[in-house]
């Protein structure tokens, strides 16, 4: 179970932000006393001491757990030695491998059986691993080639990137400095203007696909991963039910309210998505709350989002950093900066003396607006 670390509300496994202001949730400890959410937004008197409902993994639709396996030991097309597993999701299983005559390091996405053996889920990943494969820049971990093991297996190499996820480090600290998210936001900026100038959308951007690395400097870049894998386009047809089933393929928290519609997708979805994520660097929580998921996702679709200073005034973040952010968070495209480096751009200068200009001023201007 999860919880929320400042109401104290408990929510099954697969919940990751409370539903009543926006917290990212934290694990409970084992045997841990807890209170379940209930209607209203009320905690029952007496905590419950087990949670009955059985966790789902996020990024399956059914719930249901991939077959395990375990490859460590192969060596793939004579090359790749895997070396071990490192990870797991709904549909993937990751591994270390290291190239047997460099001793250069790999990860080694294997697909779930269910996704390699699905022939429309193959051509588009073929189609869309032929483009990941053109996306080689320092901020983005790229495809290098796609493979079937002798079990027909699908699998994609990519370079082993090392570091934090961000989502762990945004759960261990709660937030971030307001420097520190200015220059990640810049790095995965760079790493989506890359990609959307050869006309690819990441359409999954949250804070479990960002890797930060520590940089032989010292210092800190992020990563963006993930880029052109599997990725469910038809949210549309599940947002229709979402009223009378409370339920939605995939992880939502960061998807524009057009994805959420099932619209045409461009650069400005992953821009809406990059400002949902600096939001929540800077204040731990996101700008929608609602009773239930849904009712948070709706509120996306129809509200304003809460303002920056509001949900964190003791931070005293300057105005400016505001407007730019609530620009991105625009619910219709036309209203956001158009590319992800403007919208690193005019935080970066929202940040300075005297902000960032109005719309028409200096960053107007710069961007030919």
């Amino acid at each position: 179970m999860t919880r929320c670390l400042t109401c104290g509300t408990v929510y099954p496994d697969d919940s990751r932000f409370c539903t009543r202001d926006g917290t990212r949730l934290a694990p409970t400890a084992p045997g841990a006393a807890v209170s379940t959410p209930v209607p209203g937004g009320g905690t029952p008197a007496e905590p419950a001491k087990r949670n009955t409902v059985p966790p789902r993994r996020p990024d399956t639709p059914s719930g249901t757990p991939p077959v395990q396996i375990d490859l460590a030991g192969q060596v793939l097309e004579g090359r790749y030695k895997i070396v071990k597993k490192v990870g797991e999701g709904g549909m993937s299983f990751v591994y270390l491998a290291t190239d047997v005559a460099t001793n250069q390091r790999y990860a080694i996405k294997v697909l779930s059986a269910a996704l390699s053996q699905d022939d429309t889920a193959m051509a588009r990943l073929k189609r869309e691993a032929s483009l990941g494969m053109r996306l080689e820049h320092p901020n983005i971990c790229h495809i290098i080639r796609l493979g079937e093991t002798e079990d027909g297996l699908v699998y994609v190499v990519m370079p082993f990137v090392e570091g934090e996820i961000l989502s762990d480090r945004n759960q261990k600290l709660g937030h971030l400095p307001l420097d520190v998210t200015v220059r990640l936001v810049r790095d995965i900026s760079e790493g989506l203007h890359f990609a959307h100038q050869l006309r690819i959308v990441h359409r999954d951007l949250k804070p479990e696909n960002i890797m930060v690395t520590r940089m032989a400097d010292g210092g800190d870049r992020a990563v963006v991963m993930d880029f052109g894998l599997a990725k469910e386009r038809r949210i549309g047809a599940e947002i229709q039910k979402l009223t009378s089933t409370g339920t939605i393929l995939g992880t939502p928290e960061f998807m524009s309210p057009e994805q959420l519609r099932g619209k045409p997708l461009d650069p400005r979805t992953d821009v809406y998505s990059l400002a949902l994520m600096t939001y929540e660097m800077l204040t731990g929580k996101l700008p929608f709350v609602g009773r239930t998921q849904q009712e948070t996702m709706i509120a996306r679709l129809r509200s304003e989002p809460i303002p920056l200073r509001q949900m964190k005034p003791e931070l005293n973040f300057p105005e400016a950093v505001e407007k730019v952010i609530a620009k991105a968070l625009s619910r219709d495209p036309d209203g956001r900066q158009p590319s992800a480096l403007e919208f690193a751009t005019g935080l970066e200068m929202a940040t300075k003396p005297g902000g960032a200009p109005a719309d028409g001023g200096l960053l107007g201007r710069l961007f030919g607006r």
